[in-house]
């Protein structure tokens, strides 16, 4: 595949984290300003070294500014290279975050929360759910105040072999932060089976939806992104219709040096009924990418899916 169509489990980080190891260690020394004069030189060299990133990162920021210019101006995302720069910059700085986070210097007593309260119902009452998420902001955020809950419990499902090194070092800083990790390449019945019980119990099962399955020709929905079709996973759906539990939207992003995360309830029980089921897994999709445009146009260089999302050749319908 050419570099600017790579599915997005192809990329290596392990590069990029090496870099990143230095500068927290200037971060931990002498604080974030100094941290961000060393990172300039990094995110040259990872400018210059990585095109298929390069050109993912180009081709979303310019897709957001022809779809909304005034959210574009509003968070002064500069036209070409520019506006790459500082995508990779936020990317820099939401790895240091997650980085501050398992390493117990982050002030998370700060954090604001949204949407939230039905949730807490369900956990007060023990009843489990599905968290559809998106890689927006930092996610790590909601995993470690999770813990700060001792009701709440939130097993993520994972593909990581693409992000192994980062993996390592989260674990190095904090050897919980890979506790409520599930690696998931393709969801079994005894994976389904699992997971129900988890939810059985009162917990949570948290799932991207917002990147493909890691499958040679996945299956997937279609739904419009930023103006233009993009393909979404039909995966989270029809877990959730297998799990039969309420289904949340979580959302994570930083505004004017604050981190927030949002709940949204999606919906109370996901019914998929075969005479209609792949028009169903496309309207769930396009109301699930509907909430996840509404958040990017909010933080639009908080949004890290560095490769094609809009490539859809490969892909099947859900109705195939």
């Amino acid at each position: 595949m050419s570099a600017g169509k790579l599915h997005w489990a192809q990329i290596n980080e392990a590069s990029f984290v090496v870099g990143m190891r230095l500068l927290f260690w200037i971060y931990r020394i002498a604080g974030r300003w100094p941290f961000r004069i060393a990172l300039y030189p990094v995110l040259g060299w990872y400018l210059l070294s990585k095109p298929a990133a390069r050109q993912a990162s180009q081709k979303y920021l310019q897709r957001l500014q022809a779809y909304d210019p005034a959210a574009a101006r509003k968070n002064r995302i500069q036209p070409g290279l520019p506006g790459v720069f500082q995508h990779f910059g936020a990317f820099a700085e939401n790895i240091l975050d997650k980085m501050l986070l398992w390493g117990g210097l982050f002030k998370t007593a700060d954090v604001v929360s949204y949407g939230r309260e039905q949730m807490l119902e369900n956990i007060e009452a023990r009843r489990g759910g599905l968290l559809i998420c998106a890689h927006l902001g930092n996610l790590e955020l909601c995993r470690v105040l999770s813990r700060q809950r001792s009701a709440l419990r939130i097993t993520v499902l994972v593909h990581t072999k693409h992000a192994q090194a980062f993996n390592r070092l989260l674990a190095q800083l904090d050897p919980q932060s890979q506790l409520n990790l599930m690696q998931v390449t393709e969801m079994t019945p005894a994976t389904a089976m699992i997971l129900a019980e988890k939810v059985s119990r009162g917990e949570f099962v948290a799932i991207a939806g917002d990147r493909i399955p890691v499958s040679p020709s996945p299956r997937v929905a279609r739904a419009s992104f930023l103006g233009e079709t993009a393909a979404f996973p039909v995966g989270p759906y029809v877990l959730a219709s297998l799990l039969q539990c309420p289904v949340y939207l979580l959302f994570s992003l930083t505004k004017n040096g604050r981190s927030e995360c949002h709940f949204e309830l999606f919906r109370e029980v996901v019914q998929l009924p075969r005479k209609n089921r792949d028009q169903i897994l496309d309207e769930l999709a396009a109301a699930y990418a509907a909430r996840l445009e509404h958040f990017c146009l909010k933080a639009p260089l908080q949004w890290f899916n560095f490769y094609d999302f809009w490539h859809l050749s490969g892909y099947q319908d859900a109705s195939r």
